[in-house]
């Protein structure tokens, strides 16, 4: 609950705490760089106008990061990146083919070209670099697709703020408030979070050392992205998934087809109401937390805790923020993206671990990864207890 606070102005605040040095340098830099005068002067002059360029361009595209979305938007759904990967296409062929307009076609392929998705060759267009790497990102363009959900619940900014809004997002992600799923719920839960799941056990199993695990529990985890994938790579573990029943069936296909149903146990259950079945030595919570409310978050620790033997090791693996130091995937993204489905937040490492000593875990261990605007891990262990 936000409390609210008395309004006592920057004056009263300023008479009881001086600004530092740093607050006083900083108010002095940005009332000249808030000068019309000063900019017009700063991208004239040969040592700051390299600056001055890059603070608009950076503006710029802050301004027009949306329209720059959905015209990544409408080269997935189009499948363009794919069309152009193998050879070039003039613009006339592609808008015959899609039923577009030439001109908005060509329009189309240039803001593309702009992006740096795309780029001319010959008489027409093909993919660039960085487009052949999103093709290459697992899930990426089912998520893309997804994003027209959460870009409408994001027209209002202050409404979702001020929780306000009805947001579609917690409606596509009902699973989050408690109960079951409706059979299509479970499948579009399944489906997305499947295949965007591959990149985060990638950097999990480079972050994380599971050798030595006799039978690790993987609880909230849907259809088996990530057993299937540390079954592959670690062949000592017995695997077992919690997660709700709706998704067991998905999740034994997944494990027949990986050929690991021999080493996989799927019990059905919520961690809401149900307790976690005993034996793992290890658990997993991957892309689980941020789901959630801090009350519920510690009613889970506290249940996963319960679920381990003494020296068990939990592993927490999700996105998180950048705490002291905000950064775009956890401060902005997925911050925004947990306020849309009205429930949860992103959180930083120290306050997973915080919440995990809470709990009763020690030796509690940030594991940083490669790429942490895909996911960061955060281990700890139930303590042991010695005899007197």
């Amino acid at each position: 609950m936000v409390q609210d606070v008395p309004d006592q102005g920057p004056e009263r605040a300023s008479a009881r705490r001086p600004l530092s040095l740093g607050a006083r340098w900083r108010r002095w830099r940005n009332a000249r760089v808030a000068s019309p005068r000063f900019q017009s002067w700063a991208s004239a002059n040969p040592l700051t106008r390299r600056t001055a360029r890059a603070d608009g361009e950076r503006l710029f595209d802050l301004v027009a990061g949306f329209v720059h979305s959905q015209v990544l938007f409408a080269l997935v759904e189009l499948d363009l990146l794919a069309e152009l990967s193998a050879a070039p296409r003039p613009a006339a062929d592609l808008a015959r083919r899609h039923r577009i307009d030439p001109q908005r076609m060509e329009a189309l392929l240039r803001a593309g070209t702009a992006l740096g998705l795309l780029e001319r060759a010959w008489d027409g267009y093909q993919t660039a670099r960085l487009g052949a790497a999103a093709m290459g990102v697992p899930g990426l363009a089912d998520m893309i697709r997804h994003h027209s959900v959460f870009y409408r619940d994001m027209a209002d900014p202050l409404a979702l703020l001020r929780d306000e809004a009805d947001t579609e997002l917690s409606h596509f992600w009902p699973y989050v408030f408690g109960g079951g799923m409706p059979s299509d719920v479970a499948a579009r839960y399944s489906g997305l979070m499947a295949e965007s799941q591959g990149l985060v056990a990638e950097e999990t199993l480079r972050a994380v050392e599971f050798r030595g695990i006799r039978r690790l529990m993987d609880v909230g985890g849907g259809t088996g992205a990530f057993l299937t994938a540390l079954g592959r790579a670690v062949p000592e573990p017995d695997l077992v998934l919690f997660d709700l029943p709706e998704v067991a069936p998905g999740a034994r296909a997944r494990f027949d087809a990986a050929g690991l149903s021999g080493r996989v146990t799927i019990v059905p259950g919520s961690f809401r109401t149900d307790a976690l079945p005993q034996g793992a030595d290890a658990i997993s919570l991957v892309r689980v937390l941020y789901d959630h409310a801090d009350e519920t978050v510690a009613a889970l620790l506290a249940t996963v805790r319960e679920a381990l033997p003494e020296g068990g090791r939990l592993i927490v693996s999700e996105p998180m923020t950048g705490a002291a130091r905000p950064e775009r995937a956890g401060d902005v993204y997925f911050a925004f993206y947990c306020m849309a489905m009205r429930t949860g937040r992103a959180r930083s490492p120290g306050e997973i671990a915080r919440l995990m000593r809470a709990a009763g875990f020690e030796s509690v261990t940030h594991r940083p990864t490669a790429r942490p605007f895909v996911t960061s891990v955060v281990e700890g262990r139930k303590p042991v207890r010695h005899e007197a």
